[in-house]
C-alpha cells in the first residue's frame, strides 16, 4: 500500500526524490517554455543539467549564484533549462496507479479522505469489471474494505465523481495544484504563466 500523506506543499511518499535532486535541480522546460511535466515536476539534477548544456541539448534560461569550475572554466549552474528540440507531450497518460491518485487528486473516490491510499475496482474483477480509467478509482483502506467484493448499491458506497480517461493537459492541470516541497523562485514564472492574474 502506499502513501499520498501531505498534499499541499509536499510531495507523496511514492514520489520518488533522489537525493541529487536535492541541491541545485533545474527546472527541465519543452521548447515552447512549458514544463514538461508538473507533478512529478521535471527536474534534472545539476550533473545532467550542465552535461546536457555542454552537449548542445539544451539553452540556460535561467541560473542559481552557485557556479562549478573545471581546470579551465567555471560555469553558474543552470536553474532552469529549455529544450532545443521540442517533444510532442502524448495525448494520453499511462495508466499507472500513480496517474490514477493524480487524476483522483489524492482522495478517497467514496469518502473524499485524503492521506493512506489505495484502489478500488467499481465493477469488481470478479463480477467482470476490468481495470480500465473507466472502472478504478483511488480508495481508503476503510472504504475499500467495506466495500469489498460487492457492487456500490450492495455496499451502500457512491462515487463522488465518475471515473473517466484522463488526457496528459487533464492530469498536468491536476498537478499544478501539488507544488513540490522546493520552488526556486526562478521557476515561478514558467509554472505559472499562463494562470489567471488577479485584477
Amino acid at each position: 500500500m502506499m502513501s499520498a500523506s501531505g498534499i499541499a506543499g509536499s510531495i507523496p511518499a511514492f514520489v520518488r526524490n533522489p537525493s541529487s535532486l536535492r541541491h541545485h535541480p533545474a527546472l527541465v522546460l519543452n521548447a515552447d517554455f512549458r514544463p514538461l511535466s508538473y507533478f512529478p515536476l521535471s527536474l534534472w539534477c545539476w550533473q545532467d543539467a550542465v552535461k546536457a548544456v555542454f552537449l548542445g541539448r539544451v539553452d540556460i534560461v535561467a541560473e542559481y549564484d552557485h557556479e562549478v569550475r573545471s581546470p579551465s572554466q567555471a560555469i553558474k549552474l543552470p536553474s532552469v533549462i529549455a529544450l532545443r528540440d521540442y517533444v510532442k507531450p502524448a495525448l494520453y497518460p499511462a495508466f499507472t496507479r500513480f496517474n490514477l491518485f493524480l487524476r483522483d487528486e489524492f482522495s478517497c473516490q467514496y469518502c473524499s479522505k485524503g492521506g493512506e491510499m489505495t484502489f478500488d475496482h467499481v465493477i469488481p474483477r470478479s463480477k467482470g469489471g476490468k481495470t480500465s480509467w473507466q472502472n478504478v478509482v483511488a480508495a481508503c483502506p476503510s472504504c475499500n474494505l467495506r466495500k469489498g467484493n460487492m457492487s456500490l448499491s450492495k455496499s451502500g458506497l457512491s462515487l463522488n465523481r465518475k471515473p473517466f480517461r484522463p488526457t496528459a493537459i487533464q492530469l498536468q492541470n491536476i498537478g499544478r495544484r501539488f507544488p513540490p516541497n522546493h520552488l526556486h523562485e526562478t521557476w515561478t514564472d514558467y509554472l505559472y504563466w499562463d494562470a489567471e492574474l488577479d485584477a
